[in-house]
């Protein structure tokens, strides 16, 4: 079973808030997947994470779609994969994405669909969806018991956010 949380993000601020928080309550090896058509917000809530992390200012975190991997130093590393580029499962085994998924640090995969079954049965994925040039609605579900408290955490939110809470049957 997992469990959704659905937010209203009016502002930048308030998706720059959301990742940041999710940052602060990252743990070694944890796993947050993104999902949203282009300029959605994937890598503006990735730059989020990463100030929660600590990830210094002079490191300007930017989308690897080209490169498949960034990794940026905070108190955890950040693994920042972009697997749009990517055509197999197969492709992804061979550069050894395993190191990114299972190491110290916390990754954070855009176009998380490339991993078919190499996709980590815990992690936090976040659904971005463009309501406005400046609003998003995100839909943010944890798979496993690793995300579900954390995810309990995020329905206290500043005034920015309005959350709805769901429980989801579905396997993911």
């Amino acid at each position: 079973m997992a469990t959704s949380i659905t937010l209203r993000l009016e502002s930048p601020e308030a998706t720059a808030a959301l990742g940041r928080r999710l940052g602060e309550a990252a743990r070694p090896g944890d796993v947050v997947t993104l999902g949203g058509s282009l300029g959605a917000g994937k890598t503006t809530l990735t730059q989020a994470i990463g100030q929660g992390l600590g990830v210094p200012p002079t490191c300007y975190i930017t989308s690897p779609t080209f490169s498949l991997l960034h990794e940026y130093p905070g108190r955890l590393p950040l693994y920042h994969l972009d697997l749009y580029r990517l055509g197999s499962e197969e492709e992804l085994a061979e550069l050894g994405v395993e190191d990114w998924l299972y190491g110290e640090g916390m990754a954070v995969i855009e176009w998380p669909d490339r991993l078919g079954s190499m996709l980590p049965a815990e992690r936090l994925h976040i659904e971005l969806r463009l309501e406005s040039a400046t609003a998003r609605t995100v839909t943010v579900t944890a798979f496993g018991s690793a995300w579900e408290e954390r995810l309990a955490q995020l329905s206290d939110q500043p005034p920015a956010f309005s959350c709805q809470q769901d429980q989801d049957g579905g396997a993911g």
